[in-house]
This record gives C-alpha cells, structure tokens and sequence, in this order.
C-alpha cells in the first residue's frame, strides 16, 4: 500500500513541477531573463520536484513492476490541466471531460489487470 501511495505522490510531485516550468516559463517571457528571482526560484523548484520525485519513483521501481505502476503516470494528463485551470485560468472544452473519464476508466483498467 506504502508504494502505490509513492507512486501517486510521483505523478503529484511530476503535475506540480509541470505547472512551475510553466510559471517559470512565463516569468522568462516577462523578464526575458533566467536569472530573474522569479524565473531562477520557480525553474529550480521545478527542478528539484523532478529530481526528488524521479529519485522517489526509482524506490517504488525496486518495489514493483513497471507495468502494473506506469498507468497511474496517466494521472498527470489529468492533474496538469487542472492545475492549469486554477493557476493560470485555462479554460476545459467539454471534451475534456469525456477524455478525463476514458483516462480514469484506462487507469482502473490496467491497474486491476
């Protein structure tokens, strides 16, 4: 149990760092610069996320199979975009949805396989 909540901690850690390469990203749009405080703080965050979070996946790799982990990484295509929302404002078509209950059914699918 301690691993698959590992393993969803990842696919959180790897939603959060996508939103800070955003944030980042647009701070280098405002700033033209990296070495900005706002870009160079939120890129090394965003960073540091992945590295810890890679490091943390590797330990849930030596505990059980890829194939029956990997599907929770589809996860991601559902946080991201909902973090998107409420960071950003991003607006979902409807269709989103649709995509997000087909991702969610996939998961459970291949979780339980």
């Amino acid at each position: 149990m301690l691993v698959q909540i590992i393993a969803v901690l990842c696919v959180i850690g790897l939603a959060i760092g996508q939103i800070l390469f955003k944030v980042s990203a647009t701070s280098l749009s405002e700033t033209g610069s990296f070495l900005a405080l706002k870009t160079a703080t939120t890129l090394f965050a965003a960073m540091a996320i992945y590295g810890i979070t890679s490091l943390a996946w590797v330990w849930v790799l030596q505990k059980i199979e890829l194939g029956r982990v990997y599907p929770l990484m589809a996860l991601a295509f559902v946080l991201v975009p909902v973090g998107s929302h409420f960071v950003f404002g991003e607006r979902f078509q409807p269709q989103y949805f649709v995509g997000v209950a087909l991702i969610m059914i996939g998961i459970v699918v291949a979780v339980r396989a």
